[in-house]
This record gives C-alpha cells, sequence and structure tokens, in this order.
C-alpha cells in the first residue's frame, strides 16, 4: 500500500459529529463556500460534494429526510432534475468536460456513503481522467482545491440558475 497524504482530513476524522443529517441541516447554512451550497429551488438544492471524485462532483439533494426515491413527491423529483440540468449546463460553461456520470446510489449495499438522505451525484469526466496513478496505485489526484472549485462554478452556476437577493433558501 502507497501512503497518500490528506492532513486536511484529520480535521474531519477527530471532529465530533453532530446528530442529525448534514443533508438537513446544509440548506440552513444558505448559499455560500463555507456551506458550499451553490443554489435552491422549491424542493432541492445544490452543493459540492466535500469529498469529490473529480474537481467539479456535485450533488442534488431534495430538502426532504427521505432515502428511496420513490418516496419523492413528483414535485421533488421534478426540482431535483431541474437542478441536474442546470448543474450540467454550469459544469459544461465552466469545465468543458468530455461527458458526464449523473445517478444515485441508493441503499448501502449500492454504495451510498449518506444512506437515508437521497441525492444524486453530478460528475464530470474527461477522457483520460483514469490515469496511469488511478490505475496501477488505486488512488486518485483531485487536481483542484474544494476552495478553486466553489470559486469557479458559483459564478457558472449562478449564469444558469440566478438568486434573489439574500435567499438562504
Amino acid at each position: 500500500m502507497k501512503p497518500i497524504f490528506a492532513p486536511w482530513r484529520m480535521e474531519y476524522i477527530t471532529s465530533r459529529k453532530k446528530p442529525g443529517c448534514v443533508f438537513c441541516d446544509l440548506p440552513g447554512l444558505g448559499l455560500g463556500e463555507e456551506s458550499l451550497v451553490l443554489g435552491l429551488n422549491d424542493h432541492a438544492y445544490v452543493v459540492l460534494n466535500r469529498y469529490p471524485y473529480v474537481s467539479g462532483h456535485v450533488m442534488v439533494i431534495p430538502y426532504r429526510h427521505v432515502e428511496d426515491p420513490l418516496d419523492l413527491t413528483p414535485e421533488e423529483w421534478r426540482a431535483m432534475n431541474d437542478l441536474v440540468r442546470l448543474v450540467v449546463q454550469a459544469l459544461r460553461n465552466e469545465y468543458r468536460p468530455h461527458g458526464f456520470n449523473i445517478g444515485m446510489n441508493v441503499g448501502i449495499a449500492a454504495g451510498a456513503g449518506i444512506h437515508e438522505h437521497i441525492h444524486a451525484h453530478v460528475i464530470p469526466r474527461w477522457t483520460g481522467d483514469n490515469n496511469l496513478i488511478s490505475v496501477l496505485a488505486d488512488t486518485r489526484v483531485i487536481p483542484e482545491s474544494l476552495s478553486e472549485t466553489w470559486r469557479r462554478l458559483e459564478p457558472a452556476f449562478r449564469t444558469v440558475h440566478p438568486t434573489k437577493e439574500g435567499e438562504t433558501r
């Protein structure tokens, strides 16, 4: 096994976990780099993935705490899909990916890290982004800091989904 140093993870590992659901709490923090929330609509919101697979990895999450897509109302489903479309456009405008992985991991067996609150991943992909280190060392290199991703994607998302002044939800 080859060591990879990620000192920023120690804060997460040693921090006291708050009770409740992080996905339920995030929208209350409002839009901003601290919350990583990029945009909101009446039933769902968009947030950068704090532990991305690649730069620009975004999640679309309903406000309501449900773990199965069959529990979403038609309005919630449409709201999530509307935001997925906007995220794709913002990522295309800013990052120019060659493709996307878009989907949900429903349940622990499917790989859901937070299985209790359904969410959709939008992951930009580039030809060749599984480079030699991914293939040989089973390691992924994220070429951009989360702060830089926020600085790039927030204005790009705002152009496709303008928010009202002072909007927090």
